[in-house]
């Protein structure tokens, strides 16, 4: 007898309407975040500034990214058979160990889905950082002890998850009429715990790192933050001011300036102090406030090439290097004039720079020359092809641990010691699946739509130079 499976993308629409409210009950700032997106959306489709280059209004509203932190490959491996379930992949590999000055011991990864078609159904993703005990420079070996204790005593899934996830695995998905209730059970996964924690422990690994703290002393993992995407992130930056919500200093990411946004653009609102109980050593318990998750907020642009990406980071290093060295001068004043020098002004010059991955699409029609070759680049410049920007789906390491590095409550404590290995493969063998290459992925989306424009126009793309 056959089972009506749930689609993957319904599953995780659901889930991710599910723990956009769950969030919102928990860090209700964050509805205000949410409530402030949706309105510069709107005006920015009734004004027509939008030009629907980066998705449609719709998708841009709903989607969100989350992100959690585990503390261990085996809790990795759990919530990674979990998102494999909602059609999410775990795609690059991202060190925030070298990414930040201050002392944010993790790496990580990005669940989400690969498929062009499936990211516009639903493009919830999940930056997931493990936390490496067995690095020394932050960890001694008492305390990468206690740490793997205690975190192999723990189960991140609630009563009754695992065993729905063998089943569903074995299956090949989740039966429609159980869909609503696996939903709300692996919500559960990501609610935060009330017990009381272990206030010395909490306090040791908090003078090392508030990120080591809040995998290795709490009772599971939960949504650090919930990020809703937004079309003018400097519009949303001014009015959550205005509505009295503090935030970190800066925009992490490239500049504003008159180009395309490229990759993406991030900020958040500061970490909200939060009433937990703490255990002390004589057995009290104290309520104490933490401060731990913040709401982010994006805005997404055209995803770079590797050649692009490198432009990118030396245009980012040379500014900070000019940025210590000229006190009172703000990152965009000095980064905007940077971009504007370095990088095309526009989809078609970023395209035929090879600095960027586009969609192609056919426009004029090729005159007959008798299959001369030609080039891709010749095309664009005759107005035969057309271009939209792929979406940077992924994530920025330097953008992350600013975002962590901004709401962290101390500086930490970090050695002069060898570091742990970890890459791609590490992660891959923790989880038992491929971690996907995100440029291998844009390349093929993007020779895809060329072959599909060539084709259009009549040419035959082993003829065309470049395709």
């Amino acid at each position: 007898m056959s089972v009506d499976l749930t689609p993957p993308h319904e599953l995780r629409a659901a889930f991710a309407r599910a723990m956009s409210q769950r969030y919102a009950v928990e860090v209700p700032a964050y509805q205000t975040l949410v409530d402030v997106c949706l309105a510069i959306n709107t005006e920015a489709v009734e004004s027509g500034t939008y030009d629907g280059s980066v998705g449609s209004v719709g998708r841009i509203t709903e989607e969100r990214h989350g992100a959690i932190r585990v503390g261990s490959p085996a809790e990795l491996r759990d919530v990674a058979r979990l998102f494999g379930l909602l059609g999410m992949h775990p795609v690059g590999f991202y060190d925030l160990r070298e990414a930040a000055a201050r002392s944010v011991p993790v790496v990580s990864t990005a669940f989400r889905p690969v498929d062009p078609d499936d990211l516009d159904r639903n493009a919830f993703r999940v930056f997931t950082s493990m936390l490496v005990p067995a690095d020394r420079r932050f960890f001694d070996a008492d305390t990468q002890r206690e740490i793997e204790a205690r975190v192999a005593a723990r189960d991140l899934l609630p009563a009754g998850l695992r065993e729905q996830l063998d089943v569903a695995e074995q299956r090949g998905g989740v039966p429609v009429d159980e869909a609503e209730a696996f939903v709300a059970l692996a919500v559960r996964t990501f609610e935060l715990d009330r017990q009381p924690l272990d206030a010395a422990f909490y306090d040791h690994l908090a003078t090392i790192s508030s990120v080591a703290a809040d995998i290795g002393a709490e009772p599971g993992t939960h949504i650090n933050h919930l990020t809703p995407r937004v079309l003018d992130i400097d519009e949303l930056y001014a009015r959550m001011q205005a509505l009295g919500i503090t935030m970190i200093d800066r925009i992490q990411g490239p500049p504003r300036w008159d180009g395309p946004l490229v990759l993406l653009r991030q900020t958040s609102f500061r970490a909200l102090d939060e009433v937990r109980a703490m255990r002390l050593a004589d057995g009290r318990v104290v309520q104490r406030p933490l401060r731990v998750r913040f709401g982010e907020v994006e805005a997404r642009g055209v995803a770079l090439t590797p050649e692009g990406r490198q432009r990118y980071d030396d245009l980012l290093a040379a500014t900070d290097a000019e940025l210590a060295e000229t006190p009172g001068a703000s990152y965009q004043q000095l980064a905007e004039p940077r971009f504007a020098a370095e990088l095309p002004d526009d989809q078609r010059g970023l395209a035929r720079a090879g600095l960027a991955y586009h969609s192609y699409r056919a426009a004029r029609p090729v005159a007959d020359t008798g299959g001369a070759a030609r080039s891709v680049d010749a095309l664009l410049a005759g107005g035969h092809l057309d271009v939209s920007p792929i979406v940077y789906e992924d994530f920025l390491p330097k953008s992350a641990a600013g975002i962590f590095q901004s709401n962290l409550t101390s500086e930490g404590t970090r050695h002069d010691a060898d570091a742990t290995h970890q890459d791609a493969a590490s992660l891959a063998e923790a989880m038992q699946r491929e971690v996907l290459d995100p440029y291998a992925l844009y390349a093929a989306q993007q020779q895809a739509s060329l072959h599909a424009a060539l084709a259009q126009l009549g040419l035959d793309p082993e003829q065309v130079a470049g395709a």
